[in-house]
């Protein structure tokens, strides 16, 4: 496991040269908000990094409900049964293995890992715009239906979880990358992904953090490139 620290935001990556997967976790006055919990295994890096910061995890916040950013959820919630997990409103019907359309949404396959064990349910049920602590909650739906990007209000730091890649190079969620094809693969609709990262750079973020791949400082003229 890599731990990178930014500001407020810890990074920290499980299988870091194969299979990078990020989860953070983010520096609140009342302790630490996780956002992802990434495979099965990372449970104990994801306890005894927050132990070395001297901050308990107060809340659990998902990007979308694929499983290599749910994998460690209800391990997490056993050790952690108070802590309330949060997740878009859209997919936690695909953290409980739904992977039905609804009208109006492009009739694309719902693609990637989904949960088909999972036991925990969500506390919080998130809409664009709701506040998560420091974090300001941005729907960003193309990879799944409901991904959900956080924005530190503080710093203007952005967690979008697959809605972007900087492993293989920079990428839109479906932007086939040949050094990282897996988030391309498991992308929903890459029409609404291209929208939404769109969306993305208009918050002009200082850093771009990312479910797969390094955090990004200053990333405003290379969004830009990607999406236009």
């Amino acid at each position: 496991m890599r731990v990178i620290r930014e500001d407020t935001i810890w990074q920290l990556t499980f299988m870091p040269r194969f299979f990078p997967v990020n989860v953070y976790l983010v520096e609140e006055d009342d302790g630490l908000t996780l956002i992802d919990a990434g495979m099965p295994f990372s449970v104990k890096g994801i306890l005894k990094t927050a132990e070395r910061i001297g901050k308990p995890i107060a809340r659990i916040v998902l990007t979308h409900a694929h499983d290599d950013h749910v994998g460690a959820l209800d391990a997490l919630k056993a050790a952690l049964p108070d802590v309330p997990v949060c997740i878009s409103e859209r997919d936690a019907r695909l953290l409980a293995g739904d992977v039905s359309l609804d009208e109006g949404e492009p009739q694309t396959p719902i693609r990637g890992g989904v949960p088909k064990k999972v036991r925990t349910r969500p506390n919080v049920l998130l809409r664009d715009g709701d506040r998560v602590g420091s974090l300001l909650a941005v729907a960003a739906p193309g990879h799944t239906p409901g991904s959900m990007a956080f924005l530190d209000t503080r710093n203007r730091a952005l967690v979008a979880g697959d809605a972007l890649q900087t492993r293989g190079g920079l990428a839109v969620s479906g932007q086939l990358k040949a050094g990282f094809p897996f988030p391309a693969f498991a992308t929903w609709n890459k029409e609404t992904a291209l929208a939404s990262a769109r969306k993305l750079t208009g918050l002009r973020p200082a850093l771009l953090a990312v479910g797969h791949g390094r955090m990004l400082k200053h990333p405003q003229q290379a969004m830009e490139r990607i999406v236009t």
